[in-house]
């Protein structure tokens, strides 16, 4: 009787899948991010990639509130799997922002340091795909799970570090012959930069929230 009601219910979307799905647009997202930051002519095209991948990213946020709300069984909590599904929106969310910067202030040129925190973009990023590819099996992957976390947190403090080495490089150089114009445009985009990788803490910051909750 039990077997049989049970075959009545809505089957569990594969919310996994999506995951998977999300966290492959942060990697193309941070990847077009750090070409864009070689500069040259070539900016405009990786501002508009990026884009192209925040809209993609959009279509599987679309589709994983779609689900929660008409399964009636899911792996875990819906307001966890709301709450992951917005951290890796607003990660690949502020990557266009950043994009948008760059393409209001034509940009071509960027900073050392503007480069270096495209470097741990990219890292938080493969660090995010290994993370959400590991969920579906919590239990046995717990420990490489809060070692991802932690290492992603321990990128976010690098970034910190980079960030104020970066504006106070711009500061110098731009007090003397430069112009205010030009230091609040680059103090923009690291800013920018710099809470990209916010955002990659705040995922892993979910993903051991739902560690803690679930095991």
């Amino acid at each position: 009787m039990l077997g049989w009601f049970q075959a009545l219910l809505p089957k569990e979307d594969n919310f996994f899948r999506l995951f998977d799905a999300h966290a492959a647009t942060l990697t193309k997202g941070a990847d077009a991010m750090r070409h864009m930051l070689d500069g040259g002519g070539a900016v405009p095209d990786w501002c508009a990639k990026i884009v192209e991948h925040e809209n993609e990213a959009d279509d599987v946020a679309r589709e994983v509130l779609f689900a929660v709300r008409r399964s009636f069984i899911t792996p875990f909590d819906r307001s966890d799997i709301r709450g992951l599904t917005n951290s890796l929106d607003d990660a690949i969310d502020q990557m266009q922002k950043t994009a948008k910067c760059v393409t209001l202030y034509d940009l071509r040129d960027f900073a050392p340091q503007m480069r270096d925190l495209g470097d741990i973009a990219v890292r938080c990023a493969a660090l995010t795909v290994e993370a959400v590819a590991l969920l579906p099996n919590m239990s046995k992957n717990r420990d490489r799970l809060n070692a991802l976390t932690e290492q992603l947190a321990n990128l976010e403090s690098e970034s910190d570090v980079l960030y104020d080495q970066g504006m106070k490089a711009l500061y110098l150089e731009q007090k003397g012959a430069g112009s205010a114009l030009d230091f609040i445009i680059g103090a923009e985009v690291y800013d920018h930069l710099e809470k990209v990788i916010d955002r990659f803490e705040d995922v892993a910051t979910r993903i051991s929230g739902i560690l803690v909750e679930h095991l």
